[in-house]
């Protein structure tokens, strides 16, 4: 039989060794929670030396709120309800500072006096980490724009709520799915060439495009995308943000409409500022004034219509109505292709979006016709007053002025039954000149309102009754009309009936309907590119700001492993601050350039260009020629506006990243050019169909007297160029 060899006993030594190279903090307390024995590990983790560990309690370690949870699981443990726990809690540094660590007490039995084992691991990278992982979902998880990411093949790898609520797809419906069920079909040869870009690594900022929801809605969307690199530099997948400008686009296509309803109306509409110049001129002014749009837009009052009319009638009533009063008052003014016309004219004011009034509205109506019927009509009234004319013949005159005058009059008896009715009246009211006369005059327009027939009482009585304007709100249509009612009498002295005076001015009203609406588009289009604005210091700069405190307060607390692991993150934190400064520089560029101010166009159009290069990812050769420092100041902003939006809209929508931007000083102009040689558009299609981009550039120029032209075709490229005259 073999030995029996003798239990092993232990190996005091070994478990000190083991309790001293432990990297983890191990302390053995009593089961009053006074600490016995420390390790170097836990010493090293608080800052304290081992004789300051063991004169502490253990509730002195943590704050009050984390000393009390610890100290509840404890006082189980010495009444034996439980022999372990485990709890996360803070501690205090000897520097003040606290550290988050992982506790784990288990009680030790197998002793003379019952000892508690403690040991405590450092957590608090790892809970840094879960707080960074929190800002960065939180801020996801409420921003008012769509944010996810994709793979390499176009598979949705997350997604927000507010995707969900622009989309219509839950999570659970999006993640794993295809990103082109948002695409429409006929998009996507433009998807392939996105997910292309994006694999080449070049961002995507602000493109606008079309995406289809889970209802089947069409909206358009603003969508920036940015490739997302793992820590070996490789591309790894997409991530993306979406706007949701449906009502953004939808809102300039119905500034597009009032527009051309201004352009179509019937009287001479005008806009002007409060240095008396023109900002919008309609088809009708300019056909009156003989003259063009370049001619008038842009120009004063005095220039086009004459110093000695602008100061002595139209600036004193311009100037009522810069202080917040509708004006209205009539007029002479002689026209090259017409001669003398009378016009009845309204200005009204127009707020801007800081509710003080910028502009005034002008709408001029030709009353001429209206004038010289009642011009006729006072010259017959004294003739018949001369005369001792028989009854009859003094009524035959009436009708025969009432019948042939080029103004809509109607000529009635006492019982408001008609005698006769000009060609005027008839046509306006849409009343057969064949069956007026003898009958009622109620009969004819059942849906006159009663108040106008205590008027109609009060003309029959001797009285003469008139409105500047009077809404009539017909069976199938709402009329707006001028009218004026007087008595007209007989040789004997006694009232023969009525004369009514009626003008129909709808289209005026709906030309003031059509200027406020137009005024409340530019407000609402001012007031969209704030909320713009501010979106894009909330979603981008601060969200950036946000995740670079994270990253310094990670770098300030972390733990380094290596020196070149401290310095690539001083340098990633850097890098970052560089791009948010440069991203702020040309936010605040965009909206203001001191460069333009201070250096002038060249110099602020080349920083821009430059500055833009490096936000977005793309190459701009900028050359300038020698562009004088003396321009105007509006010409300068002109110039640099059509250029920012030249560019942005190249970027967004030419399809390529490479542009050529030239600014010359030609003999008598200064020239911009910027083209691309990317996929290029119908420009006659794209300025009836897009945003206000094209629009508001023709319009700048028009103000400084200059031409935009714009050279384009499919596959074809774009080139577009501004000529400004210098001296004007």
């Amino acid at each position: 039989m073999g030995e029996t060899r003798p239990a092993r006993r232990p190996d005091t030594q070994l478990y000190n060794d083991v309790f001293n190279a432990s990297p983890i903090g191990i302390v053995v307390e009593n089961l009053d929670g006074q600490p016995l024995f420390v390790n170097p590990a836990f010493c090293s983790m608080l800052g304290f030396s081992e004789d300051e560990l063991r004169s502490k309690h253990c509730v002195d370690f943590s704050p009050a709120e984390d000393a009390q949870k610890d100290w509840a699981l404890f006082q189980q443990l010495r009444a034996g309800l439980i022999d372990h726990y485990q709890i996360e809690k803070r501690y205090f540094r000897r520097d003040g500072s606290l550290i988050w660590g992982s506790l784990s007490i288990s009680l030790l039995k197998n002793h003379a006096s019952p000892l508690v084992l403690a040991m405590v691991e450092d957590i608090t990278e790892k809970k840094r980490g879960e707080e960074a992982r929190f800002r960065h979902a939180a801020i996801v998880e409420s921003s008012e724009d769509a944010i996810g990411s994709v793979t390499l093949d176009g598979v949705i790898a997350s997604w927000n709520p507010a995707a969900q609520r622009i989309f219509g797809y839950t999570e659970s419906e999006a993640v794993g799915k295809s990103v082109t069920m948002l695409v429409p079909p006929e998009r996507l040869d433009e998807e392939n060439r996105i997910l292309e870009t994006l694999k080449a690594g070049c961002p995507i900022q602000q493109f606008d495009t079309v995406r289809i929801t889970k209802a089947g809605e069409r909206i358009n969307v603003s969508i920036s995308l940015s490739p997302i690199w793992d820590s070996t530099g490789k591309i790894v997948g997409f991530s993306g943000i979406s706007r949701n400008i449906t009502e953004r686009k939808r809102a300039e296509q119905r500034l597009r409409e009032y527009e051309q309803a201004v352009e179509g109306a019937e009287d001479m509409i005008g806009v002007v500022d409060r240095q008396y110049r023109f900002l919008l001129a309609n088809r009708q002014y300019l056909k009156m004034r003989n003259m063009t749009r370049e001619q008038v837009v842009g120009s004063s009052i005095p220039d086009v219509l004459g110093k000695e009319i602008f100061e002595i009638v139209i600036k004193p009533k311009l100037d009522e109505c810069f202080q917040g009063n509708v004006v209205t008052y009539e007029m002479k003014v002689s026209y090259p292709t017409v001669g003398e016309r009378d016009l009845l004219v309204s200005y009204f004011p127009i707020e801007d979006v800081n509710g003080t009034i910028g502009r005034a509205a002008c709408i001029l109506h030709d009353i001429t016709e209206r004038k010289r019927a009642e011009e006729a009509l006072h010259d017959l009234n004294r003739t018949l007053e001369g005369q001792t004319a028989l009854l009859r013949t003094r009524e035959e005159l009436l009708r025969n002025f009432v019948k042939n005058v080029p103004a809509g009059v109607a000529m009635l008896d006492c019982d408001m039954r008609y005698l006769q009715a000009s060609d005027r009246f008839c046509a306006d009211y849409s009343i057969d000149s064949s069956r007026v006369l003898g009958h009622s005059h109620y009969e004819l327009f059942p849906d006159i309102p009663d108040r106008w027939k205590e008027i109609h009482r009060r003309a029959l009585q001797g009285e003469t009754v008139r409105a500047d304007e009077d809404r009539w709100d017909r069976e199938d249509i709402t009329l707006w009309v001028r009218w004026e009612i007087r008595p007209w009498w007989n040789s004997d002295g006694s009232q023969g009936g009525v004369l009514l005076f009626a003008e129909d001015i709808t289209h005026i009203k709906q030309s003031e309907e059509t200027l406020s609406k137009a005024n409340q588009r530019l407000i609402q289009a001012h007031e969209e590119e704030r909320a713009r604005i501010a979106r894009e210091l909330h979603d981008d700069i601060c969200q950036r700001i946000a995740l670079l405190a994270v990253r310094l307060d990670v770098f300030c607390h972390g733990n380094p492993e290596s020196l070149d692991q401290l310095k690539r993150e001083m340098a990633q934190a850097s890098e970052e601050a560089q791009n948010l400064g440069a991203d702020v520089q040309a936010l605040s560029h965009r909206l203001h350039s001191s460069k333009l101010k201070h250096l002038g166009l060249a110099a602020a159009a080349g920083g821009f260009c430059r500055e833009f290069s490096h936000q977005y990812g793309v190459k701009i050769d900028f050359q300038s020629g020698d562009i004088p420092n003396e321009l105007s100041e509006d010409i300068s902003i002109c110039i640099f506006r059509v250029l920012q939006e030249a560019v942005q809209n190249a970027a967004k929508h030419s399809g390529t990243r490479h542009f050529q931007v030239s600014l010359k000083n030609g003999s008598n102009a200064i020239e911009l050019t910027v083209h691309d040689a990317g996929i290029g558009f119908d420009p006659e299609l794209a300025f009836r169909r897009n945003g206000l981009g094209l629009t508001s550039m023709r319009e700048r120029m028009k103000l400084v007297h200059g031409e935009l032209s714009i050279e384009s075709g499919l596959q074809r490229g774009t080139t577009v160029r501004a000529l400004v005259p210098r001296n004007r």
